[in-house]
């Protein structure tokens, strides 16, 4: 499973619903978990971003779909990151850097 870090910032109709959030993500976590995509934790941060989370999905492709279906909703804007575990940058991607 390859790790994906979503960085969220609410819409207008986000935050002006953003009580219903604890529900929003319940049912989120429904609709990505069909995609094979699990929502392994959820921040509500301050600063730049409103919310991070942390995800863990069989493919790039599944995070797209499971994304685009939360962004079609109009409560938050995404920017997803794919991440690697360090040792993982150690012993597989840096042995390849020419």
């Amino acid at each position: 499973m390859a790790t994906f870090i979503g960085l969220m910032n609410w819409t207008e109709q986000g935050i002006k619903n953003v009580k219903d959030s604890p529900a929003r993500v319940a049912e989120v976590g429904v609709q990505m978990g069909a995609l094979g995509v699990e929502i392994k934790s959820i921040f509500v941060t301050m600063g730049r971003y409103d919310l991070v989370a942390i995800v863990e999905a069989p493919s790039a492709e599944a995070v797209a779909s499971a994304v685009l279906g939360l962004a079609r909703q109009g409560n938050i804007r995404t920017e997803t990151l794919q991440a690697f575990p360090f040792e993982e940058f150690a012993s597989d991607i840096l042995p390849n850097v020419g």
